[in-house]
């Protein structure tokens, strides 16, 4: 049997201290060659995006951020972001604080 994980994401506007709601975000999975892209939605009113079940192994996240800034009127440097990550079976949260010239991410819980 296969080991499964689930794979979460929050996003919050740093500058206003707010969760970024209708950032399109997108998780890819490895698979042998090349990474698939295997589910994607926009963060809800909290910022949230959760419940994506996908097995071990390497993954990433690609956040269109671009997109969303353009969404609330503001110019940004970057138009996308791709985190890159191991996930682990059990739950793997991938957090990113969001401004238009800076991000940061770390493992959540």
């Amino acid at each position: 049997m296969t080991a499964s994980c689930t794979v979460s994401s929050h996003v919050l506007y740093a500058v206003e201290g707010r969760p970024a709601e209708g950032v399109r975000i997108t998780l890819f999975k490895w698979e042998g060659d090349g990474f698939t892209a295997v589910a994607s939605a926009l963060t809800d009113a909290d910022g949230r995006v959760s419940g994506w079940e996908t097995g071990p192994g390497p993954h990433k996240l690609r956040f269109d951020t671009g997109e969303w800034f353009a969404g609330i009127d503001v110019a940004t440097f970057y138009p996308e972001v791709e985190i890159s990550f191991t996930a682990a079976e059990g739950h793997s949260h991938v957090p990113l604080l969001l401004s238009p010239f800076a991000y940061s991410t770390y493992r959540g819980s």
